[in-house]
């Protein structure tokens, strides 16, 4: 045994860096008494269990089930465990008692659910097919096809249902894959279900543009009938023309001028449940162009020498923080702490209070001062990631983002 682990050993000499070949070369045997021990590392235990992909002993199965159950053992090693002992049927009463976590464990359990052919685990999977985190939610999507493979589109659509904005996510998803119009689910109550309607709209190229424009006169809600026209444009027809015939529908958010307006809507485009009128404003509007961030920094600097206020180099914020980035940079002055947007025109003080002369030289010389009544004012209805989460956010926090 001692040979047998060295031999492994070198095979995988550090953390990423395994032999496959040559681990696929070691008898089986040797591999899962290997994988099977916890006291190893898990990231030697993960090669050796790859390398038994069709070839487990049937003697090492019991041993390699119980490290599947230990929830002391690292989840790295409980996953390839999975991938690799997918048909084993003895351990779907097991897989049924799951729940979330937060290490994916969870999300192979339900993708091994589905391999074995288990019909009660498609409501579960069809919530992780429309997860926002793209690869739980391609689990998902390949879990829900084992599903279909196995017993038929209706079977799982019938399992499924409708009750759930996730649920008719799948039941928009296979109608389109049939061949059908799935404008339909525009005029869902859900913005998942409508978004996901738009995608496959212009990704199957049904219904045909004709349709398309006739569904934005006619379509039953004003919501619905923005979705036709994103769709539209995402095909690449200009929307213009038709958005100023729908008398220019916009979300309104009281404090949020134009020029604020423009300037957030031309850097975010909107994730995960975005109203469709900040995309569809987005498509429609002439929006300016970026500041030259140097050209700009430039004159911040000029502005604040000339008010005797001696700037230090400006500092983008990913750079202040050693990691990151986003969307200012950050001067230090003999009076406090300045940040200034590279959306426009736009600065704030670094840090709360701000002297009166710091403020003026920079307002005399053509920049905007963002406040924290003005900053803290919500931009509805456009979500944005930031960190972890997909949710809208203040004018401060889009004006002045940073993302580690």
């Amino acid at each position: 045994m001692l040979t047998a682990r060295w031999r492994i050993k070198s095979l995988i000499p550090k953390a990423g860096k395994a032999d496959e070949a040559g681990l696929r070369a070691v008898a089986p045997e040797l591999l899962a008494r290997y994988a099977a021990h916890r006291k190893h590392p898990w990231w030697r235990r993960v090669p050796c269990v790859h390398a038994l992909r069709g070839r487990v002993p049937e003697a090492r199965v019991p041993s390699l089930l119980d490290r599947v159950r230990d929830l002391d053992d690292e989840s790295a090693v409980r996953i390839a465990l999975l991938e690799v002992l997918h048909d084993r049927v003895e351990l779907l009463p097991w897989l049924r008692e799951q729940v979330a976590d937060d290490f994916g464990v969870y999300e192979a359990c339900l993708h091994v659910r589905a391999m074995l052919g288990d019909v009660t685990a498609a409501p579960a999977i069809a919530t992780l097919a429309n997860s926002p985190w793209t690869h739980r939610r391609r689990i998902g999507e390949a879990a829900l096809e084992s599903l279909v493979a196995r017993h038929g589109a209706a079977a799982i659509q019938l399992q499924v249902g409708d009750a759930r904005a996730e649920d008719r996510v799948f039941q928009v998803r296979v109608e389109a894959r049939g061949g059908a119009d799935v404008t339909r689910a525009f005029a869902d109550v859900d913005v998942d279900v409508a978004r996901t309607a738009c995608e496959l709209v212009v990704a199957t190229g049904i219904p045909d543009t004709e349709m398309l424009l006739d569904y934005v006169v006619t379509g039953p809600t004003m919501t619905a009938r923005l979705w036709a026209m994103l769709a539209l444009h995402r095909r690449g027809r200009d929307i213009r023309e038709l958005w100023h015939a729908l008398d220019c529908p916009r979300l309104e958010i009281a404090g949020l001028d134009d020029e604020l307006r423009l300037a957030i809507v031309r850097d975010y485009p909107g994730t995960g449940r975005t109203d469709p009128r900040w995309l569809v404003e987005a498509a429609a509007v002439d929006l300016p162009a970026p500041p030259d961030e140097q050209a700009q920094l430039a004159r911040v600097t000029a502005a604040l020498d000339a008010a005797g206020l001696a700037p230090g180099p400006a500092r983008e914020i990913g750079l202040v923080n050693n990691q990151g980035g986003g969307t200012y940079h950050v001067i230090e002055t003999a009076a406090g702490t300045i940040e200034v947007s590279t959306l426009g025109r736009f600065v704030r003080s670094g840090g709360g209070y701000a002297p009166r002369k710091l403020r003026q030289a920079l307002e005399d010389a053509g920049f905007r001062w963002i406040d924290p009544e003005l900053g803290a004012i919500l931009v509805t209805g456009l979500c944005v990631y930031y960190f972890g989460k997909r949710e809208p956010l203040d004018i401060e926090t889009l004006l002045f983002y940073w993302q580690d």
